[in-house]
């Protein structure tokens, strides 16, 4: 009898772990919610530059939508419509959900809470965004190769006042912005005033508010796979702020 009941206990215990790893919810990683995180990447670049963000961020218990969309195929504003018109059905039931973007894709999202709201959003990473656009489209953006390889919406995120960076409203939610000050490409790094991560200058990376910065020894295409802006990012998820104490380690 004592060894049936040792049996089905074990049994149980089996059970419940496999339905633990299982769970949306992910409790036993240690969010505690069904929170979800949504990773919107940049121009020219694919869902597949997030697979590194998304593999960490799914271990550490979030439901992840690693959102693919072809950046340079319209307008901002299009790919905007093009990009929640297949989101709106995965996030609307979830109890929150958190963005992680990636330079233009900041720009996307802001550009979607001009008109929609979302109530159950939680809070922002913006990694290099170009809040207040960048100089590279106003120095090359009249080159046919910039135009063939960045398509439309590399010419909307210029310095201008005509720039669409510059007609978004002030982000209203929890944002947190990780900058980067190197560069693997000096020629680009010539076209921008002061230090850069080869697309966008420190100056420019910031909106007029946000919760929370920081500056990291990292360039603009390869940081969305540091390790350390992996780690900022889970940070400023679960606790609202950046860890300043381990920036730059």
């Amino acid at each position: 009898m004592k060894a049936k009941i040792g049996i089905l206990t074990l049994l149980i215990a089996v059970a419940i772990g496999w339905v633990c790893s299982q769970s949306e919810c992910h409790t036993c990683a240690g969010v505690t919610k069904a929170e979800s995180v949504v990773l919107l990447h940049g121009l020219v670049r694919s869902s597949k530059a997030m697979n590194k963000m998304a593999k960490e961020l799914r271990a550490d218990g979030y439901i992840v939508i690693n959102h693919d969309y072809p950046s340079t195929s319209a307008v901002i504003e299009k790919l905007t419509e093009q990009v929640f018109y297949s989101l709106e059905p995965q996030i609307k039931d979830a109890e929150i959900v958190h963005f992680v973007t990636h330079s233009m894709g900041g720009i996307i999202l802001r550009q979607y809470l001009e008109n929609h709201e979302l109530p159950n959003l939680g809070r922002v990473v913006m990694l290099a965004p170009p809040s207040r656009g960048s100089e590279v489209p106003d120095k090359l953006g009249n080159i046919f190769l910039y135009q063939w390889i960045n398509g439309p919406a590399g010419n909307q995120l210029g310095t201008g006042t005509n720039s669409l960076v510059h007609q978004l409203k002030t982000p209203e939610f929890e944002l947190g912005i990780i900058a980067g000050d190197r560069t693997i490409n000096p020629f680009l790094s010539m076209l921008i005033p002061g230090p850069d991560d080869g697309k966008v200058s420190l100056a420019r990376v910031k909106p007029r508010i946000y919760t929370d910065y920081v500056q990291l020894h990292v360039t603009h295409p390869c940081m969305v796979w540091n390790d350390e802006v992996i780690e900022q990012t889970k940070h400023f998820l679960k606790h609202g702020s950046f860890n300043k104490e381990k920036a730059n380690d």
